[in-house]
């Protein structure tokens, strides 16, 4: 390597820049191609050279420079950032009956002359990510996370050779986002794990496992010694190249992304079902895990018009491979408490493989399927994964019973703290009542309480277990009693680590309306009806006074969740806590933000076409700005059908039968403006 003491500045640049070129180049061919030109030795020498140069001339270092593969020492916080579009769910099914009755639904919405291919892909198993690109260049990757935000975790994407930080050509958008799966291949997984062993660390549980625990370490140089993969597979943004996905994808990988040549433009659903039987074998061939198949409406523009359901998009599906099984013996039967009470039974069972993990445990669900499965100690079950991240029981081989067998007897009274179990009419759990003192009830609802959803308290399991034990937190409010002894005093805990604890407790005061009421941990109220509540009701004191009639009249909350939310504000305990929470500062009321308004309330607006002005994403955010509600399909309940350009012929006609109102984009703004 040929160090650079006597060129100029300017014969520097241009070096740093050919030697940029000439690494991305080899990069491409050798994780995107598999196809390298030069040696791995050849390489490193070159990558030698461009880092230090760059270190010379730091005024020429690209942030975006190859260099950045091999990552830093520097520790990362990572930052939240909300996504530009939600990061959705797939629906699953593992029944072809399903995925025809899927295919029929398309059918109805879109009307049966409508002419539509499907996009069949790989369902690789990993971990998700975002990425967006800038003039070609790379900008951030940030994580699913709760869906709406995620995890910043741009420096430890970098290192992942197969995601170009520069593309290739010039005719991709301006702007645009890119998602995909980060994996780790089969071969790297088990060196990772015989690496592990051999210094006495626990090995990880599958490859899975192994990717989403890789991009969230701290050290990007650490990650970049994981070696992790990744398979892109959707791109978004306002000016992509094609109405095809599939051929979106195919643009893709002319820019240097690595898009897999495993996939199928089906015309019809007969085609799909082709594709899925095929891998469904020849996935067992594959150098990574795949765990299914994803189908979707290729064009965009239908894709549009078919919309979303609140949980995922109504013109994709995904089909899961049915689980491998596997026999093993039931040892012993326990009983764990959760944070709402619900009893749930796991089953101890003889260590076994299954999908490349030992299994020990499995669940059991309620006492209703260990009823129906007639299992018993001692009997030879039929375990699965299918889906589940904890392992379920399936079935009993009966002929292998031993003769003096008997019943599993439910238990009646809680295994923590002793109270009589109830269940109550329609339920399928037993739950322990005793919520004020039964421990791991306290301590799921504070695990609960502190989560990244609700407060966002820099506070572990282990923490809340310690501060417990010793005596400091008996209910939620008492995070807000803490003080610096109380925690310093715990085995581990430095004077950094106790004041970062406090600060973490101060900051949460700041959280808003909305994820406070998410975190009291009212039953059936989850992050998504906590916001539609504290919208309803704006404060903390109206929400209390309410009756099951007045919350059970708000749009999307029913009977089952009026009721619960109705008892707990009648339990004196709890309006004891929010009390104290509320003299601690939190926020128990709706802030007023600037440019809000209720010109829209109650009015439901579909929109539907491309704007001059804004873009959907926009004209969605000021419905809700002005206290509208966005949906995704045309009903007789839709007030007003905001209409662009490109409008799909199958929502005029249903816009038309239903005899809604069309607005221009120009007629809505003045709708705002003027109101």
């Amino acid at each position: 390597m040929q160090l650079a003491k006597n060129m100029t500045k300017q014969e520097a640049k241009k070096k740093i820049n050919q030697l940029s070129e000439q690494l991305r180049k080899h990069n491409h061919n050798y994780y995107i191609l598999s196809q390298p030109t030069i040696s791995d030795y050849d390489y490193d020498m070159m990558l030698k050279e461009l880092e230090a140069l760059e270190k010379q001339y730091p005024e020429f270092k690209d942030k975006n420079s190859p260099t950045q593969r091999v990552g830093t020492d520097r520790d990362n916080d990572f930052v939240q950032v909300k996504h530009e579009y939600p990061m959705l769910s797939l629906g699953n099914t593992y029944n072809l009956g399903e995925l025809q009755d899927f295919d029929n639904r398309i059918k109805k919405i879109l009307g049966e002359e409508a002419q539509y291919k499907y996009s069949c892909e790989l369902k690789y198993d990993g971990t998700a990510i975002s990425i967006k690109y800038q003039n070609g260049k790379f900008f951030q990757a940030v994580t699913r996370g709760d869906g709406t935000q995620g995890d910043d975790v741009s420096e430890n994407v970098k290192t992942i050779r197969s995601i170009p930080l520069q593309l290739q050509g010039n005719d991709y958008p301006e702007k645009f986002e890119i998602r995909g799966e980060i994996i780790m291949p089969h071969k790297v997984f088990e060196q990772l794990n015989k690496e592990r062993e051999d210094v006495g660390e626990q090995p990880f549980a599958n490859p899975r496992n192994a990717a989403s625990g890789s991009i969230k370490m701290k050290n990007s140089k650490d990650v970049a010694k994981r070696k992790l993969d990744a398979f892109l597979y959707f791109l978004l943004g306002e000016e992509l190249p094609s109405d095809s996905h599939y051929e979106n994808l195919n643009f893709a990988k002319k820019w240097g992304f690595k898009i897999s040549d495993d996939r199928k433009l089906a015309k019809n659903i007969n085609e799909v079902f082709e594709f899925i039987n095929f891998w469904d074998k020849e996935r067992e061939n594959l150098p990574y895990d795949i765990d299914g198949i994803v189908i979707k409406v290729d064009s965009k523009k239908l894709q549009d018009e078919l919309g979303f359901t609140g949980k995922s998009p109504r013109w994709a599906i995904s089909y899961k491979f049915k689980a491998e099984r596997v026999a093993s013996k039931l040892l012993s039967i326990d009983y764990q408490v959760g944070r709402t009470g619900a009893i749930t039974p796991v089953a101890n069972l003889e260590p076994v493989q299954l999908a490349g993990t030992t299994v020990k445990r499995a669940s059991l669900h309620n006492a209703d399927i260990i009823k129906e499965l007639d299992i018993r100690i001692n009997d030879i079950v039929f375990v699965e994964k299918g889906g589940e991240i904890i392992p379920k029981i399936v079935g009993v081989d009966k002929s292998k019973r031993d003769s003096s067998s008997k019943e599993v007897k439910y238990i009646t009274h809680c295994p923590e703290c002793k109270t009589e179990l109830v269940r109550e009419e329609g339920e399928a759990k037993h739950y322990c009542p005793n919520e004020f003192t039964c421990p791991p009830q306290i301590k799921g609802k504070m695990e609960h309480f502190v989560s990244r959803k609700a407060m966002d308290i820099n506070c572990g399991e282990a923490t809340i277990n310690a501060l417990f034990n010793a005596g400091h937190l008996k209910n939620i409010s008492d995070f807000y009693k803490l003080k610096y002894e109380h925690i310093f005093e715990l085995e581990g805990f430095k004077e950094k680590s106790a004041k970062n604890l406090l600060e973490s407790i101060e900051q949460s005061k700041k959280v808003p309306f909305e994820r406070v009421l998410f975190a009291l941990g009212i039953r059936f109220v989850g992050s998504t009806v906590a916001k539609i509540l504290a919208k309803s009701f704006k404060n903390i004191k109206k929400l209390e006074k309410a009756s099951v009639e007045e919350l059970a009249q708000v749009d999307e909350i029913g009977e089952r969740i009026a009721k619960s939310v109705f008892n707990f504000f009648r339990n004196e305990k709890n309006i004891e806590i929010i009390k104290d929470l509320k003299n601690a500062g939190l926020q128990f009321e709706m802030l007023e933000v600037e440019g809000e308004t209720e010109i829209l309330k109650g009015k439901k607006i579909v929109i539907s076409g491309t704007f001059a002005k804004y873009s959907r994403n926009e004209l969605k955010k000021m419905i809700e700005q002005n206290g509208g509600k966005n949906t995704s399909s045309v009903s007789k309940s839709t007030d007003y059908f905001l209409a662009g350009e490109k409008v799909g012929p199958s929502k005029l006609e249903k816009v038309k039968k239903f005899n809604i109102k069309v607005i221009s984009e120009d007629e809505f703004l003045n709708m705002i403006e003027n109101s």
